[in-house]
């Protein structure tokens, strides 16, 4: 099991801690943020490979910011599994 903190950039959402067992989602956890959304998609990503949540949520805009919350976890992931290798 590895653990992960990713500094988000250009959302409300200010941290992502994010626990792996391999390239399984065991937890995310967000910090700031609109709570109950961030609480749906961490418990949703739960037990999911973290390539496939990558593949989802990568490039997913919030408004008219150029990044969301699910696209911050999407490079927060890719960041965890390149710290693996």
């Amino acid at each position: 099991m590895s653990s992960y903190t990713y500094k988000t950039t250009g959302t409300c959402s200010s941290q992502i801690n994010i626990e792996l067992d391999g390239t399984i989602i065991k937890n995310i956890a967000f910090t700031g943020g609109c709570n109950g959304n961030l609480q749906g998609i961490a418990n949703i990503t739960r037990g999911m490979d973290a390539n496939d949540v990558i593949t989802r949520f990568s490039g997913i805009k919030c408004g008219p910011r150029a990044t969301s919350c699910p696209d911050q976890l999407s490079k927060a992931l890719k960041e965890a599994l390149a710290a693996k290798h």
